[in-house]
Order: structure tokens, then C-alpha cells, then sequence
């Protein structure tokens, strides 16, 4: 028999985040971020799932865990291939899908918010989303960095896979983590009328602000190289699989006697390239490698100088710590970096280096020019990202909150459409939060 006299314990909402982690750590860190904020601000459960295995070595905040899916990765063609098991990628991206699947089902979130690709990397969330659309199971949230591509080839991406109509049948919300001061994506990629109406710009993520215990531990892990004295400059490549040439270059630079220069290599740079960076900073007292840190803010606070790519997480974190930064985009095989660099050098917020400029002697020569002034209109970029998102999500849960005192519409499967089947109308400028 139940018992009597107490009243049953509230089912806490819960929250699951998808990434699919091609190329780099850019969306895991990025959804990692979110799932701490959202952890802590409502108490909920998180549960991540994400496309590298590199995400288990991020340590979890209370009340998030983690499901690391078999990973892919990104050709230089553009393709996807399986990075370590021997399958066809078809297979791999079923085996992915069906674990997704699984890992849903279970845990049941009532709001799944998925980055970047909206049916996932070859479609294999597609089976889930369905499912938790079903009877209104779960509110559908789609995250978007602030740039995507060149305006063409992200379009072309968009209609090819049919994303108007996928957001529009699927989705409550788009997320767009930046300031549409800096980039416009609802603008830059002419969105439909479907999607610029569900689209919200939180803000740059902040991630510095979240990640106290990380930037503890990498202080400490820059301690432990036993770098003499002095200024530091610090040289990041993100995860570190095309980073090998900007680090090579970095550890030719002409370090004076009042400075010392740290690399972090990143985890999926090869053990080749590793090990060359290793040798290279044994025979330089003034030069230090750490191979990987769970977040960089530490360093990049003790840092008098930045030389890094241009990528989502690592620009949000120079441009929150107001940092002397030089960046050096990646542009192949997207050059996502390369827009965002232009526009946030137009901006007076960094200084860019394009790759074909790239030698010891033209970093040497910035390090060595010392710090300029921070035009004003740096204090102006929105980066108040992770402050805002715990009420947007509360904004995509009211609807699920007041779909329980009624009944449940069903919800058909979502079927593919000709591209462009969508809605013709011009799109609106998007909502602005804060």
C-alpha cells in the first residue's frame, strides 16, 4: 500500500543537449558551458550527448552527465569518416543514431537543445526528434553560433538539407549565441520567415565566468612547466587537429629574456605533432607545452599576450578577459573563423593574422610590439549568453507547462519536403533578449 500524509516528490524538468563533435571541441565545450548554468540555476538534470569521447575528460558539474557517442570525424574533403573504429561511416552514423535513440527514450527530457545541425551529422537524430514530438513529449530548442559560414555555402547547407522546414515543423526556438552587432545570421543567411521568428540572440557565452574549478587547475598546470619569470605568452590551437602549423610557429618565436611563451596543444592534434612540439620546447627554456586543459580562462587571465585561432569558444573567452589577442583563422574547410576574426578586428576587439602570413617572425614582431588600447566599442559586445539562457529555456518550458492541464495534440512524423517547400515570406528581424 502507498503511504499516507506526505506528498509525492515533483518530477524535476529535465534537460538533454546534443552535439555531434566533427572537427574540434568547440560544441562540446560550448554545450557544456550551458548544461552547467542550467544545472545549477534550475537544479535539473542534464544529460549531454555528444559526438567525441574527449568529453568524458571534462570534469561534470553536479547534476550533468555524459553519453560519448562513436566518433566521426571531418575530411579535408568535407566528408565524414569514422576516426577510429573500421565501419562505413552509413554504419557508424546508425550505430550513433540507435544510441541516441536509447539514451532519450530513457531519460526523457523535456527539452532537448541541439547544436548546430538540425537533424543531426547525417541525420541521425532525426528518429529521435520524432519520437519526442510525439504527443508533445519534449520542447525542441535549436543553437546556432553566431557564424556559420560564408553567406553562400551556409544557404546552399540550409536548403540542401531542408532546414526552413525542418525548423519550422520541429522546432519551438533557435537559439543564436552572439550579438547581431558583430553578425546577423537571420540577416547574412536570408532565413525564412519560419525560422527568423523563432530565433533569439542570447549573447556571446561567457564561459569564463563558469568554469572557476578548470581555470584553478590549469593556474596549476602552468605552474608545474617551471617557466622562468616574466611576461607570458600563450599560444592556443582549440582542439588542436589543424593547429600544428600556427603552434610550429609559435615555437620559433624570438622569446626575450622578460618573457616566456606556453603552447596547449589540444587533444586531437597527432601524437606526431605532439611529440615534435615536446622536443622543441625541451631545447627552449623560455617555451612550455601543456598537451591539453580543460578550459583555457586560467591561462588566458595570466596571459600578457594571446596568439590563437579564431574559433567560438576561444574568441569568447580573449573577448571576456579584454585580452591583447592576435588570431590566426582556420579557413579551410569552412571559414566560419575568418568571418568572425574580420568582424571582430573591424570591431577594435582583437588583431588579425591571415594564415598565408603566418611565420616565427610575424608573431615575434606583434608580441614584441606590446599592448594597444581597447577601442570603447569593445565594452559594447553582448556576452551576457549564459546569464539569459536559464530564462529562454523557462520561456520554451511554459509551453510544455501548460500543455499538461490539457490534452495532448498528436504530432505526425516529420517528413522531408522539396527544398524551398517552405514558407515565402520575407523574414522578420529577429527577437533580441536583454
Amino acid at each position: 500500500m502507498p503511504r499516507t500524509g506526505r506528498k509525492a516528490t515533483a518530477r524535476r524538468e529535465r534537460v538533454a543537449l546534443y552535439s555531434h563533435d566533427a572537427l574540434g571541441l568547440g560544441h562540446m565545450r560550448r554545450n557544456l558551458a550551458i548544461a552547467e548554468v542550467l544545472a545549477r540555476s534550475g537544479s535539473r538534470p542534464v544529460l549531454l550527448i555528444a559526438g567525441a569521447r574527449e568529453a568524458t575528460a571534462f570534469p561534470m558539474p553536479p547534476g550533468v552527465d555524459c553519453v560519448a557517442l562513436p566518433a566521426l570525424r571531418k575530411r579535408s574533403n568535407g566528408r565524414y569518416a569514422p576516426r577510429s573504429l573500421d565501419l562505413p561511416a552509413e554504419s557508424l552514423i546508425g550505430l550513433r543514431s540507435r544510441t541516441i535513440r536509447a539514451a532519450l527514450e530513457s531519460f526523457g527530457p523535456d527539452a532537448l537543445i541541439v547544436d548546430k545541425v538540425p537533424l543531426g551529422l547525417g541525420r541521425e537524430l532525426e528518429p529521435s526528434l520524432n519520437s519526442l514530438r510525439a504527443g508533445g513529449r519534449a520542447r525542441l530548442v535549436l543553437g546556432l553560433r553566431d557564424v556559420l559560414d560564408v553567406p553562400a555555402t551556409a544557404r546552399r547547407e540550409w536548403r540542401a538539407m531542408d532546414c526552413d522546414a525542418v525548423v519550422r515543423d520541429l522546432y519551438d526556438s533557435v537559439w543564436i549565441y552572439g550579438d547581431r552587432r558583430v553578425y546577423d545570421p537571420v540577416a547574412e543567411y536570408h532565413f525564412s520567415h519560419d525560422v527568423a521568428v523563432k530565433a533569439r540572440y542570447t549573447g556571446y557565452l561567457d564561459r569564463h565566468a563558469s568554469r572557476r574549478r578548470a581555470r584553478l587547475a590549469d593556474a596549476e598546470a602552468l605552474r608545474r612547466m617551471e617557466l622562468p619569470p616574466g611576461r607570458l605568452w600563450l599560444c592556443l590551437v582549440g582542439g588542436g587537429e589543424d593547429g600544428y602549423r600556427l603552434a610550429k610557429a609559435f615555437s620559433g618565436v624570438d622569446f626575450p629574456e622578460d618573457a616566456s611563451g606556453a603552447i596547449v596543444a589540444g587533444p586531437f592534434m597527432s601524437h606526431r605533432q605532439v611529440r615534435d612540439l615536446r622536443r622543441l620546447a625541451q631545447d627552449r627554456r623560455r617555451l612550455g607545452l601543456l598537451e591539453f586543459v580543460e578550459e583555457p580562462g586560467g591561462l588566458i587571465r595570466q596571459a600578457d599576450s594571446v596568439v590563437a585561432m579564431a574559433g567560438y569558444n576561444t574568441t569568447c573567452e580573449i573577448l571576456s578577459l579584454r585580452k591583447r589577442a592576435l588570431v590566426v583563422p582556420r579557413i579551410r574547410t569552412r571559414r566560419e573563423q575568418l568571418i568572425r576574426a574580420e568582424r571582430m578586428r573591424d570591431l577594435g576587439l582583437l588583431e588579425l593574422l591571415h594564415p598565408s602570413r603566418l611565420s616565427p617572425a610575424t608573431l615575434t614582431e606583434w608580441l614584441a610590439a606590446g599592448p594597444a588600447a581597447i577601442r570603447p566599442a569593445a565594452t559594447r559586445i553582448d556576452m551576457g549568453g549564459l546569464d539569459r539562457i536559464p530564462d529562454l529555456l523557462d520561456e520554451v518550458l511554459l509551453h510544455k507547462r501548460a500543455s499538461r492541464r490539457r490534452a495532448p495534440r498528436p504530432r505526425g512524423a516529420w517528413r522531408r519536403t522539396p527544398a524551398g517547400a517552405g514558407s515565402k515570406k520575407k523574414p522578420t528581424a529577429a527577437r533580441r533578449v536583454g
